[in-house]
């Protein structure tokens, strides 16, 4: 009987050792690029223009040599004065897709990339302006990184463009418990949203429609079959834990 017990117990323990064991993940579900060979040259096929969007807010700065003339295509906060330069005014893309640009009115920039807002507004300029230098800049992109990550939150991105390997570095990386196969990409074009995943364990991410990211994309790295599995059995694995201990007890009190 005694002999029985403790082999019982022993059981326990090897359960629950083993529930520990397997909540742990494998290589091929944490490793990137796993199918990418040495020296293999891959060429991305990606032609990616970001384009303006509603709510956008941009910077729009008009120069020419002459300075005094292309103040008036320009919107300042404040009285110009003292030497000083007063803070340059953004302008945000209403709800029909437009800015109201001075002297020009309205002129309508969704779904145009930077470079072709820029060749329309030289051209527009043209019977004002000789030579205009346009600089365009998207001043509320962020990207927003959520789920399984080491520092999840929501990102500015200097510059016109940004990876999904480059927003997850800003997030310091998914952690060991994130599904780097199904990622999800949250994206929204005026109000319609696109859900897209990408499978970051293999080389064909490089050629997914949602590597390079627009302005305020969600990321979302769901939790893997580890995670899922190790959150259920949390509580089980406390209660069997417990038991196992307290058979233990028990057996080396009768063998006593």
């Amino acid at each position: 009987m005694i002999r029985k017990k403790i082999e019982l117990s022993t059981f326990l323990v090897l359960v629950v050792i083993g529930l520990v064991v397997t909540s742990c993940g494998s290589k091929k579900d944490v490793v990137y690029f796993q199918d990418a060979q040495d020296y293999e040259t891959i060429v991305s096929d990606n032609s990616h223009n970001n384009t303006f969007k509603i709510d956008d807010v941009l910077s729009i700065n008009v120069s020419t040599l002459d300075a005094e003339a292309s103040l008036p295509f320009n919107v300042f906060k404040g009285i110009q004065g003292n030497g000083s330069r007063p803070e340059q005014l953004d302008y945000i893309v209403d709800k029909q897709g437009n800015i109201d640009f001075p002297v020009l009115g309205e002129v309508k920039l969704l779904g145009l990339t930077p470079e072709e807002t820029k060749k329309m507004l030289k051209e527009k300029l043209q019977p004002y302006l000789k030579d205009p230098i346009i600089n365009i800049r998207l001043v509320n992109f962020t990207v927003t990184v959520l789920g399984q990550v080491n520092n999840p939150g929501t990102y500015f991105v200097n510059g016109e463009q940004i990876t999904i390997l480059e927003a997850i570095g800003l997030a310091n990386d998914l952690n060991i418990k994130g599904m780097r196969k199904n990622v999800l990409v949250i994206r929204d074009f005026n109000g319609t949203k696109v859900y897209t995943r990408i499978d970051l364990t293999s080389k064909d991410a490089l050629n997914s429609p949602v590597y390079y990211l627009t302005q305020n994309d969600v990321v979302y790295v769901e939790p893997n079959n580890s995670a899922i599995t190790s959150s259920t059995l949390d509580n089980r694995a406390g209660v069997a834990i417990s038991i196992a201990s307290l058979l233990i007890t028990t057996t080396l009190i009768l063998i006593r």
